[in-house]
């Protein structure tokens, strides 16, 4: 292909583009970036970013694309898709003219319903917004309300606590992370917040921000008002597919791709952006490092691949969550009994320093969770890259 183009400068997009490379694609490759920044990690973001442990680097690409050759076209965002033209329409006037196209263009916050634009009002997604929580966090004792006890929340929390601020986190639903791991594990991550002297507000959503010329309290859905001089929204994210409404894509939650990261002939998707057809899970959509890492380098096989010859991409889901001194390693798509699923510990018991939780449906073990105990999680994680019954993972834990 003469000419690769690639929509989106984070970690996906830059993995598809060293994919390309390595793999002999010697032709223009131009990596369109929104972020006036080269490819950076985004995991440290909300924890030694935001906590002053670790520099605000905006380089992590610089060293490695140095002889890749990419033309990076950044602070640039792209509005729209001519698939019949093979060409990208650019925010500044520019059409981009491919042959092969990389669809890698993430996800953003999502946003309260009424959320307010106000000073102290945080989401944390790019190094920009960890950078102005940050020196909101600097300017001394703060109290911080963190909507949503998910993965970003739950981690915003602890590094807000570790640097001695007050913190209330407001979360719906009856425990933290529960809509992924289940309530007997969240009960365990709200004891962990607990411990740590976070005022946890679970069962409760927010009715409103407010505040005048900066934040002033958070109101919640059952008539509490929670006094904050920082607030940090972390609901999730949806993935941005507006720019190729009318495209013909196909289109629903994130840009559909079949089972080898194909979209249309020539147009290949990755990373948060991307739902694709997993032979082991059906349709789905992962929003987490290494999924971008290893889908955008797929992704940049599969452009240059006969269409006879392209392999599925099928791995274990992988990812993690250090809050305070405890690391989450979860592999695999995990069935709570709140999702129909079983649950079984297979080392320690909840609560412990470390422990160790399986997750299964239908036979077989869908998941897998390691507290602080890494060489379980990677153990595990190899064992549901083979396919693991349930009963035999049972009668081999300790």
């Amino acid at each position: 292909m003469p000419s690769i183009v690639i929509v989106g400068g984070s970690i996906a997009g830059f993995s598809a583009a060293a994919e390309l490379r390595a793999r002999g694609h010697d032709g223009e490759l131009r990596i369109v970036g929104e972020e006036p920044s080269r490819t950076y990690e985004r995991p440290p973001l909300s924890k030694g970013v935001l906590g002053g442990d670790d520099p605000a680097t905006t380089e992590w690409a610089a060293a490695r694309d140095d002889d890749l050759g990419i033309d990076w076209l950044l602070g640039e965002r792209a509005v729209g898709l001519d698939v019949g033209g093979r060409s990208v329409a650019l925010a500044s006037g520019t059409a981009l003219a491919f042959d092969g196209l990389v669809i890698a263009t993430g996800a953003r916050p999502r946003r309260l319903p009424a959320q307010p634009d106000l000073p102290g009002v945080h989401v944390v997604r790019t190094v920009d917004d960890s950078l102005a929580l940050r020196a909101d966090l600097d300017a001394g004792p703060a109290r911080v309300a963190v909507v949503g006890a998910g993965f970003i929340g739950a981690e915003v929390a602890a590094t807000c606590r570790r640097r001695g601020h007050e913190v209330t986190v407001v979360e719906p639903l009856p425990q933290p992370l529960e809509r992924v791991l289940g309530a007997e594990v969240g009960r365990v991550v709200a004891d962990l917040h607990r411990r740590e002297g976070v005022d946890l507000r679970l069962g409760v959503g927010v009715a409103a921000i407010e505040g005048d010329e900066r934040v002033r309290l958070v109101r919640t859905t059952d008539g509490e008002e929670i006094a904050a001089d920082v607030v940090v929204v972390g609901i999730g994210v949806v993935p941005n597919t507006e720019w190729l409404e009318g495209s013909g894509l196909p289109l629903g939650n994130g840009v559909l791709c079949d089972a080898t990261t194909l979209v249309a002939p020539g147009i290949v998707a990755c990373g948060d952006v991307a739902a694709w057809d997993s032979p082991r899970y059906g349709r789905i959509r992962v929003e987490h490092w290494d999924n971008a890492v290893d889908m955008g380098r797929a992704a940049g096989r599969r452009l240059l691949v006969p269409d006879g010859e392209a392999e599925p991409y099928d791995p274990v889901p992988w990812f993690w969550s250090d809050q305070y001194d405890v690391r989450l390693q979860v592999a695999g798509r995990p069935t709570p009994p709140e999702q129909g699923g079983k649950l079984a510990v297979v080392g320690g018991e909840l609560g412990d320093d470390r422990f160790a939780v399986l997750f299964g449906r239908d036979g077989q073990v869908t998941g897998a969770l390691g507290w602080s105990w890494p060489a379980k999680a990677v153990r595990y994680r190899m064992a549901l890259e083979q396919g693991l019954a349930w009963d035999d993972a049972l009668a081999s834990a300790p």
